[in-house]
C-alpha cells in the first residue's frame, strides 16, 4: 500500500533539483556553486525525510553535487518517488 502523495513536497523537490542543476546553466560558476549547494542539499534532504531515507538520500545528493557531471540526477524527486510509492511504512 502506498502513502497519499504529498504534492507540496514534490513541488519543493522539483524546485531543489532545479537549483542543483543551475550549475549547468552558468558557465564557469557551476563547480563553485556545487561546493556550496552540496552541504545545503544534504541538510535539506535530512530535514525533509526522517530516518534512513533522509540520511542516505542526503549522502547521495552530497556526493552527486560534489562530483562533476552528475548534477542531472534529480535526487530530491527520486527520494520523493521512493518515499511515496516504494517505501513500506
Amino acid at each position: 500500500m502506498t502513502k497519499k502523495p504529498n504534492y507540496a513536497r514534490l513541488i519543493i523537490s522539483l524546485l531543489f533539483d532545479a537549483i542543483g542543476m543551475l550549475s549547468f546553466v552558468i558557465p564557469g560558476v557551476g563547480e563553485f556553486s556545487d561546493i556550496i549547494w552540496a552541504p545545503i542539499s544534504y541538510w535539506l534532504l535530512t530535514r525533509m525525510y526522517a530516518g534512513k531515507i533522509g540520511q542516505i538520500s542526503g549522502i547521495v545528493s552530497f556526493v552527486e553535487e560534489v562530483l562533476p557531471g552528475l548534477d542531472f540526477i534529480p535526487t530530491f524527486t527520486l527520494t520523493w518517488l521512493y518515499d511515496t510509492y516504494l517505501h513500506k511504512t
